[in-house]
């Protein structure tokens, strides 16, 4: 029995000969499709990364230790999805509060490689130290973290907060 058949149009492989080719094309496909399927698992798993050590607390020193900074939500706790304002309260490390700031706010989810998907700014000065924080919105929960640059003449430093959204 020969392996090339004679059919209308051209020379085509015989049948035994084209299931041989269909079994390792679809040896292939399942090879490639395995592959695809255990890099989005990998992705998955590293976009869901969550330190075991992240500092969740909501009052910390600023990098260079010139500031203690911390900051409440002004309605209840963070909720995703929801536009909601801060109040930032800076003093020095000794405990005076900080007037007449200029505070630059960043915020990311380093997992993702994403920002924030509002540009929250200090809009207002309260008074004793006290900044009112708005336009901060998380779209998505996991962990995310909140960047601020504080500058007070003489001296510019930074904090950053973790948080962990559900």
């Amino acid at each position: 029995m020969n392996r090339i058949g004679i059919v209308a149009g051209g020379v085509q492989p015989a049948a035994g000969v084209r299931r041989i080719w269909l079994k390792r094309a679809g040896i292939a496909a399942g090879a490639i499709v395995l592959a695809l399927v255990a890099l989005a698992l990998g992705m998955v798993a590293w976009m869901s990364y969550v330190p075991a050590d992240l500092d969740l607390s909501t009052t910390r020193l600023s990098a260079q230790g010139a500031y203690r900074v911390s900051y409440e939500p002004r309605r209840g706790p963070i909720a995703v999805n929801q536009i909601h304002a801060w109040t930032l309260h800076v003093e020095t490390a000794d405990g005076r509060p900080v007037e007449g700031a200029t505070i630059a706010v960043d915020g990311d989810m380093p997992q993702h490689g994403h920002g924030l998907p509002t540009e929250p700014q200090v809009t207002t000065e309260l008074g004793g130290g006290d900044y009112l924080v708005e336009g901060v919105k998380f779209h998505m929960p996991g962990w995310w973290v909140m960047d601020f640059t504080i500058d007070a003449g003489d001296q510019t430093d930074t904090v950053r907060f973790d948080l962990l959204l559900n």
